[in-house]
């Protein structure tokens, strides 16, 4: 028999303590206002984005749904057998004011070999010294730069494809970096814009706390 995982609900606090970091109850009345002040503040934005997470995602499992409705719609009008989701589809109001649009995107990662691209681009710099010019210089640095999580940009190092540079060592780095590139599948976006009034330009109603 497989073994259950415990389902053990977190100790209820008693009246008058709080726990802290390190699981141990504290009398609230021996906690700092400062802490009680900031603990509320932290306590209350954490709720208000759970709440709003929850809301986004039935946002998104709702509009997935109406639109797939909508393709399942139009496909039995005209008769035509769908094979399941199909790229991207773009909705909008009839006067025009709102479009809406299910996009799919391809996931990439690079594996291993990107480390040997890195190598061979570092060797063509070294060697094209003080004649290598100093904005290919800059592209190379930030495409190799990692971010905070370790991890390479991926648009940087594409750059580096779109350089037309006559040199073996580095075609077969610009070769490293096309096998380094591998699918992990792919990932859904629903997508809402607005017109600019007066113009035929749409902007884009962020559901991104980053651009909101």
């Amino acid at each position: 028999m497989a073994e259950q995982q415990s389902t053990t609900a977190p100790a209820a606090i008693p009246d008058g303590y709080m726990r802290n970091p390190a699981g141990h109850l504290v009398p609230r009345d021996q906690v700092r206002q400062q802490d009680l002040l900031r603990d509320a503040v932290a306590s209350k934005l954490a709720a208000d984005a759970i709440e709003i997470n929850r809301l986004l995602r039935e946002f998104k499992a709702l509009a997935l749904g109406d639109i797939a409705d909508l393709v399942k719609i139009s496909a039995e009008k005209y008769k035509v057998s769908l094979g399941g989701e199909k790229g991207n589809v773009t909705v909008a109001t009839f006067d025009g004011r709102y479009k809406i649009i299910r996009a799919h995107a391809e996931r990439i990662v690079f594996t291993e070999e990107i480390e040997a691209a890195r190598a061979l681009v570092t060797a063509c710099i070294v060697r094209w010294s003080e004649g290598a010019n100093a904005n290919i210089r800059a592209l190379v640095d930030r495409a190799f730069r990692t971010d905070s999580k370790g991890q390479i940009k991926m648009s940087a190092v594409l750059e580096l494809l779109r350089l037309e540079i006559d040199d073996e060592e580095w075609k077969n780095a610009m070769e490293a970096i096309r096998d380094s590139i591998q699918s992990t599948g792919t990932a859904v976006y629903v997508r809402v814009y607005e017109r600019v009034e007066g113009t035929d330009q749409y902007r884009p109603i962020s559901l991104d706390l980053a651009t909101a």
